[in-house]
């Protein structure tokens, strides 16, 4: 049975609710996993068909720890996964794109294939206090996530990448 990946990393719950959104989509659909970016080993992405990144914007950035993820898993699987599908989502507290461009940049030296754009879901945090706050992501947002989830893993399952 083919396997889908979600990787994440979430500071103040918004990136957990879109990735668990995507879990719950594409369960039913092929063997899907869900691990913390901290977790996440090279053999995990090895071992799966397809992936799905999803993690906080930072300072314009993607997180340390989804940085961390992709510094400490890139060689050991450089050259392994090529040509496997992926998608990327982003919870921003601005634009999202820059996040968006450093993970399509990995993904790229790995020769991952995009089978879905971005999301980016925007919560509109300015302030110190917003940003450090937990999020709720709105249900609008959510059933894009589960869309991307689904659609990955019917992808996966019917052989379509």
């Amino acid at each position: 049975m083919v396997q889908l990946l979600i990787i994440y990393h979430s500071r103040t719950g918004g990136s957990q609710q879109m990735a668990e959104s995507v879990f719950e989509a594409a369960k039913d659909e092929c063997e899907t996993r869900l691990v913390k970016a901290d977790d996440a080993q090279p053999s995990d992405l090895m071992n799966a068909d397809g992936y799905i990144f999803c993690a906080p914007e930072n300072l314009a950035a993607l997180s340390g720890q989804m940085k961390e993820f992709f510094d400490r898993c890139y060689y050991p699987a450089l050259g392994q996964i090529e040509g496997r599908p992926y998608a990327q989502m982003i919870c921003a507290g601005s634009d999202g794109e820059n996040a968006v461009r450093q993970l399509a940049r990995i993904a790229t030296g790995w020769r991952l294939k995009e089978v879905q754009p971005a999301i980016i879901v925007n919560t509109n945090s300015q302030t110190e206090a917003e940003i450090l706050a937990p999020k709720t992501i709105p249900e609008e947002d959510l059933a894009k996530c589960r869309d991307i989830g689904q659609a990955l893993a019917a992808g996966l399952a019917m052989g379509v990448f």
